[in-house]
């Protein structure tokens, strides 16, 4: 008797292709694709392959070098005939309109960039009109230069120009082209609705910022993934999205906290990551308005990631670009119960490196490099959280005395009343 099986569905498979340059050493461009990778699993794809090249810079037509495109394409086909059929080739980078066009007419499978893939994410996470309209304005940034790919077809049969229009365009003239142009008009009409709209949403937000009375605000900012929300929740009492997936929060999340006598205000903001593409920050301007008006920035760090001090350099380049560098601060280091090292035999003379280093001088060396201004905290395991809400008070307090003098809301406690 033969036996049925109810197989699932098959996720999209996805081979991921990054370069390695001069700017870029092999390193860091293995790192650039496990991120690329975890933005593919998050998208919801498999990765099954990947390819790299070493390039002096990346290639004007194709990327790659025309080698390495036929050993992806040839690739690509190998597992088309065993019948495991790769769904996507994505580029570590944003490719140019022109390299799209050329890598996607070679390989024939769908190709997206790093931008692309953000972007599909955004698009996933989006839930509030907010989010939906800035994420749908990005999307029709990319999209406006890379509409002609769209109509490469019509270009086939049309062909040619002048007055005979080319071998086989009669009757063929123009149709491409039309539709472009009327592709074009209908996106630059939406585009210039949704920034309307974002522009009320923005007056709007700046209103109800205004109306929130005389309270320090405090911001929540970091690379994506590294327990934002978690923290959230933990100090806020509240139920803010959380899972070890990028960008599970695009939308900033307001609470009033409550530590001993003292209130403020607390907003969980959208994570940033490298080669966070530019339409993107401009779309969520109305958002990262938090980050701007804050007056103190907790800086939450994933001290168990490999490399989270380029991390901290590329939040601190984000911060900058929006005009939000040289606010107050304090870094947080989150994940210590997840930090690991590798500890070096006796024997061994080998130089010591990052990874030989124990918690412990890692904690005393980033003490020393900011001024003893961070904390090392588990959000998880709840871990040393008292000792940041008492830092976290006394920041606040310092800020609210300068800013507010004569505020009513500051109040003794109880046990400091003689």
């Amino acid at each position: 008797m033969k036996e049925f099986i109810i197989s699932e569905v098959q996720a999209e498979t996805a081979v991921l292709v990054g370069l390695i340059t001069k700017q870029q050493d092999e390193r860091r461009t293995n790192e650039y694709l496990d991120e690329l990778a975890f933005l593919a699993e998050t998208a919801g794809a498999v990765v099954v392959k990947r390819f790299t090249q070493k390039l002096e810079q990346a290639h004007s037509v194709t990327y790659v070098g025309k080698g390495k495109l036929g050993e992806i394409k040839q690739y690509v086909l190998d597992e088309a005939e065993a019948e495991r059929e790769v769904g996507m080739v994505i580029f570590d980078d944003e490719l140019s309109p022109k390299q799209l066009r050329n890598i996607e007419a070679e390989l024939k499978v769908k190709i997206l960039d790093r931008t692309s893939l953000i972007l599909d994410i955004f698009a996933m996470r989006a839930q509030t009109a907010n989010a939906k309209t800035q994420v749908e304005l990005a999307q029709y940034k990319y999209m406006l230069p890379r509409l002609q790919r769209l109509w490469t077809h019509l270009e086939r049969q049309g062909g040619g120009s002048g007055a005979g229009g080319g071998k086989g365009s009669v009757g063929l003239r123009g149709p491409g082209e039309t539709q472009l142009e009327m592709d074009r008009r209908i996106i630059l009409n939406r585009m210039s609705l949704l920034k309307e709209r974002l522009a009320e949403i923005d007056k709007q937000k700046s209103t109800q910022r205004k109306g929130r009375g005389r309270m320090i605000r405090v911001a929540l900012v970091g690379y994506t993934n590294v327990g934002k929300s978690t923290l959230m929740n933990l100090l806020a009492k509240s139920e803010v999205f959380a899972e070890n997936k990028l960008f599970a929060t695009l939308d900033t999340t307001v609470r009033k906290v409550i530590i001993e006598n003292l209130p403020f205000l607390l907003s969980d903001t959208v994570g940033f990551i490298r080669k966070l593409p530019t339409d993107l920050v401009d779309s969520f301007k109305s958002t990262l308005d938090e980050v701007r008006e804050a007056d103190l920035l907790l800086h939450i760090v994933d001290i168990s990631h490999p490399d989270f001090e380029e991390q901290i350099e590329v939040v601190n380049k984000t911060l900058a670009d929006i005009g939000a560098a040289g606010k107050p601060s304090v870094l947080v280091f989150n994940k210590i119960d997840a930090y690991t090292y590798i500890k070096k035999d006796d024997d061994d003379l080998t130089p010591r490196t990052k990874a030989n280093w124990t918690l412990d001088e890692l904690m005393r060396t980033w003490m020393a490099k900011v001024d003893d201004n961070c904390l090392f905290i588990s959000a998880r395991e709840r871990i040393n959280i008292e000792e940041m809400k008492r830092t976290v008070y006394v920041r606040v307090k310092e800020l609210h005395v300068q800013k507010y003098p004569y505020n009513d809301f500051l109040y003794e406690t109880y046990e400091t009343e003689e």
